[in-house]
């Protein structure tokens, strides 16, 4: 016997959540191919109505799951009976841009998240903490979680890239990629179910709040580093820039794509750039678009948008980009 847990994103507003129901089938081979069509109930989803309220669940990648015997993840997109694309179903539209495109695009995402026991961030029961310094890559509260979280990863074949501790308290940072868009996205989709999952057992929630608490502290982004071909070759760094440009007169249209609540995070401080702000710079924490110093040096390589939060959607993440650059 195997079990199958069927993976989906939901139709809450205005942040989307993951939902899943486990299918247990007899001779299981392990591949993507032998998982069933599958339904569920898209009216408690806030993905249908009660009186037309089948949705379907199509399979499209199969991980190995590192926390069940006998167990795998099954990512699904939503569809409608008749088999067209959901309106909430936004690995489709990612789908259709990156297979017009001949640019060979990469990405890697940084996904911030918070650590809370009950209603505050883990290690702050007894009031508030000292200020922000020693935490970032250094003396931070719930490694054991980070670190499961990252070898489970390993062992679903999720293409994690490292974790870090974070500024915050209770804050930690897990790297997904670089790969192509549809991977990075899945993976970082996945990795979330996973992170809730452990977390879980450890009495502990992941929370992707931008700004999860209030005053001196930083938010939580997800950074994406974002490359094509042309940039990664000799003097790639003019296609960069000439992305950079394009991403300048289509900063609106992304803020609005970038996640919920994002402007509580984005404040001009705390190493990030004010939401109603553009720039870029070298090595610019506080800059929206940050080029390495590795890329500027190199003259080739990649460019960092800084803007996602922690709550954004991968999908239209990479979709968005793709849709401004190329």
């Amino acid at each position: 016997m195997n079990k199958l847990e069927y993976i989906w994103i939901d139709g809450v507003e205005p942040t989307s959540t993951l939902r899943s129901k486990t299918k247990v089938l007899e001779d299981f081979g392990g591949e993507l191919a032998e998982c069933p069509i599958w339904g569920f109930d898209g009216s408690s989803t806030n993905q249908a109505k009660g009186n037309d309220s089948d949705c379907v669940l199509k399979p499209v990648r199969l991980y190995r799951n590192p926390i069940e015997n006998n167990g795998y993840l099954v990512l699904c997109e939503v569809e409608n009976v008749d088999g067209s694309k959901h309106d909430t179903n936004q690995r489709s539209e990612l789908n259709m841009i990156a297979r017009e495109t001949r640019t060979e695009p990469w990405f890697g995402m940084e996904q911030e998240y918070t650590m809370f026991e009950g209603d505050v961030p883990l290690g702050w029961h007894n009031g508030e903490p000292p200020p922000q310094g020693d935490y970032y890559c250094g003396r931070n509260i719930g490694e054991e979680i980070a670190r499961e979280h990252m070898d489970a990863c390993i062992d679903a074949n999720i293409k994690i890239s490292g974790i870090n501790s974070e500024v915050m308290l209770g804050q930690w940072e897990y790297q997904i990629g670089p790969a192509d868009p549809l991977r990075v996205a899945d993976d970082l989709w996945a990795a979330r179910w996973l992170m809730e999952k452990i977390c879980a057992k450890y009495g502990v929630t992941p929370s992707l709040d931008p700004k999860p608490i209030k005053g001196d502290w930083n938010g939580a982004g997800c950074h994406t580093n974002f490359s094509t071909n042309k940039m990664r070759e000799t003097n790639g760094i003019d296609f960069i820039l000439e992305a950079v440009q394009k991403m300048s007169h289509k900063h609106q249209e992304h803020i609005e794509v970038y996640g919920a609540d994002n402007n509580e995070r984005l404040t001009g401080e705390h190493e990030t750039c004010d939401v109603n702000t553009f720039k870029y710079g070298v090595s610019d924490r506080g800059a929206s678009i940050r080029i390495p110093w590795q890329t500027h040096i190199e003259k080739s390589g990649y460019l960092e948008d800084r803007r996602p939060s922690a709550n954004c959607d991968p999908y239209t993440v990479c979709h968005r980009i793709l849709k401004t650059v190329l």
